[in-house]
């Protein structure tokens, strides 16, 4: 079993694996073999995206990719949202029983619900699992800032 890390904050938490890489996308990363990366949306992406309905890829398997590149999109009840790439090197395809089973995606993120993976480099800004915590507490500081208001109310 993958040691993790509880991380809980307001309304929110989530079981960290300490052995990722992760990203300020909200994506995480996993050394399959060296080089050989699965890739998957963090809980707290799944949570601001809602139940996912659909995702595709603009990209096809052996195509070259590079971090911060659109490569597909995710649609959830709450937001659509661009899958940015977060490696440079080979898209080696989508995970196949994610896209015939969407709930895995939001049911279980750190395992069946990776939804790519790439052979190269990871984004040289992915952190550890301590810096995601970081990362997490500051955006949800600033989402606790202020109440969002309509243009209109400005």
């Amino acid at each position: 079993m993958e040691e993790t890390i509880l991380f809980k904050r307001n309304q929110f938490s989530s079981r960290l694996p300490t052995e990722r890489l992760y990203t300020r996308s909200h994506f995480w990363l996993r050394e399959l073999e060296p080089g050989r990366w699965q890739v998957g949306p963090t809980k707290f992406a799944t949570r601001m995206l809602g139940e996912i309905v659909e995702l595709d890829f603009e990209v096809k398997p052996q195509q070259e990719v590079e971090v911060a590149k659109v490569i597909g999109w995710i649609e959830g009840f709450k937001a659509l949202s661009d899958i940015y790439c977060v490696a440079t090197g080979t898209f080696l395809g989508p995970n196949e029983e994610a896209f015939k089973n969407n709930e895995l995606i939001c049911k279980d993120p750190y395992d069946k619900g990776w939804i790519y993976s790439v052979e190269g480099k990871p984004d040289s800004d992915a952190v550890d699992v301590h810096g995601y915590m970081e990362h997490l507490d500051a955006t949800i500081n600033k989402m606790l800032e202020k109440p969002w208001k309509s243009p209109t109310e400005q």
